[in-house]
């Protein structure tokens, strides 16, 4: 599995800007006047976001707007709930050597 997602949304900043962006579309502007950082640190949080597949971007007029991948989070999806699946297996099997 390619880690780039896990790796990006790691920083608390970039899990917000992430957050906003998965609320609705938005503009680097937009995203930057709700957060405590400058817009071209927001435009280097999004690079990474989208280097790692989780937003795409699309121009609208002198502007780029950045909405969720739809495709971006599926592999995130799949591993975790194979982390999960594992982990209800061995609970089931634990307890079940505890009932014999």
């Amino acid at each position: 599995m390619d880690n780039r997602a896990f790796a990006a949304l790691a920083d608390p900043t970039r899990r917000s800007v992430f957050e906003r962006v998965a609320e609705h579309p938005r503009s680097v502007g937009a995203l930057a006047a709700g957060l405590p950082v400058s817009r071209p640190a927001v435009s280097q949080h999004l690079k990474v976001l989208k280097d790692a597949g989780l937003v795409i971007d699309e121009a609208r007029g002198a502007s780029r707007v950045y909405r969720i991948d739809p495709n971006g989070l599926g592999p995130m999806r799949r591993w975790l709930d194979q982390q999960w699946e594992r982990s209800l297996d061995n609970f089931k099997r634990l307890a079940e050597q505890e009932d014999q």
